[in-house]
């Protein structure tokens, strides 16, 4: 099945997508994250707030062992991590719906760039203060009766639509 061990998974190259969770509370939202971010290689995972950190049981009964592979740093503060990222070069999007949001399926990205997507808390979605400060905002386009998705599936269509691009899969 061509997998490779952790360690190969540790020293391989990633994809330039760092995912930050602004204040999610769900572990199994946590894990499941993780584990996409593994499938995918992204770069590293930023837990903001009260975002659970491993190691965790129930996060590991979604993450199913990613957490362990799988880059990953805390902040208290999501708008820091957004100026960090911002310094270090990345373009931030918050994934949220809000005026001027830009339909997943026409955001431009190259494969030079080096791009960060928030997600948000399951309820609220992405605070403001965080939305203000990234560069856009991506919205998933929806066309049945509710106009949310889970974060964790939010989470699977945004990295595997970064990955493909940038890997022009």
């Amino acid at each position: 099945m061509k997998r490779i061990s952790a360690e190969e998974f540790r020293l391989s190259e990633k994809i330039p997508l760092v995912v930050v969770l602004d204040e999610v509370r769900s572990l199994h939202n946590v894990g499941s994250v993780f584990r996409t971010s593994d499938a995918f290689k992204v770069e590293r995972i930023c837990l903001c707030g009260i975002t659970a950190t491993p190691p965790h049981p129930e996060m590991h009964k979604t993450a199913l062992g990613a957490e362990d592979t799988v880059a990953w740093t805390y902040h208290t503060d999501t708008s820091d991590v957004i100026g960090q990222l911002h310094a270090a070069g990345y373009t931030v999007f918050a994934i949220e719906q809000c005026e001027g949001s830009t339909m997943l399926q026409d955001i431009a990205l190259s494969s030079e760039g080096k791009y960060a997507v928030v997600l948000g808390n399951e309820v609220k979605g992405v605070k403001q203060e965080v939305v203000n400060a990234c560069d856009g905002c991506i919205e998933i386009p929806q066309f049945g009766t509710k106009h949310s998705l889970n974060v964790s599936v939010t989470a699977g269509i945004i990295i595997w639509e970064f990955a493909r691009r940038i890997m022009k899969l």
